[in-house]
């Protein structure tokens, strides 16, 4: 399955998995850290490349906000998308247990019936014989998403 997905999926898997981790958060404080001590003077012999107020600083850690905000947007764009497929697969399931437990109901009854049992007037047996409409479960579920937009 690996080998079926995008090199832009990978490297975004890779790129938040790498970024989404306190080795990165002591890198960062390390590198930032070391570049004040250094920018400030306090490491004689070493020449301020960047005084304060760290304009060069502020650009780098900028782009890097950028840079990982963009990464996140990715992930979660991914992440719904992977979300939206696990949905439809588990519809596809459910109206198939469906339709299979509608079947085993009818041949329950059958069954019943072929042994000359007592038939009960059962009306949530009877409703749950018939086939469910997905078409109207459909419409129903638009309706209400409709009205609670």
């Amino acid at each position: 399955m690996d080998a079926e997905r995008r090199f832009s999926d990978k490297l975004a898997d890779f790129l938040t998995d790498s970024f989404g981790t306190i080795l990165f958060l002591e890198i960062n404080v390390l590198w930032f850290g070391l570049w004040i001590v250094v920018n400030v003077g306090w490491i004689p012999g070493i020449i301020p490349f960047d005084p304060f107020p760290f304009g060069l600083l502020t650009m780098i850690v900028s782009l890097e906000a950028i840079a990982l905000a963009i990464i996140v947007l990715i992930s979660q764009n991914r992440e719904a998308h992977i979300a939206d497929m696990r949905e439809e697969i588990d519809l596809q399931i459910n109206v198939r247990a469906e339709q299979e437990i509608t079947k085993i109901l009818i041949m329950l009854d059958q069954i019943h019936d072929h042994l000359g049992l007592p038939a009960k007037d059962d009306a949530e047996l009877m409703r749950m014989k018939q086939k469910t409409n997905l078409s109207l479960l459909e419409e129903e579920l638009m309706r209400e998403m409709g009205g609670h937009s």
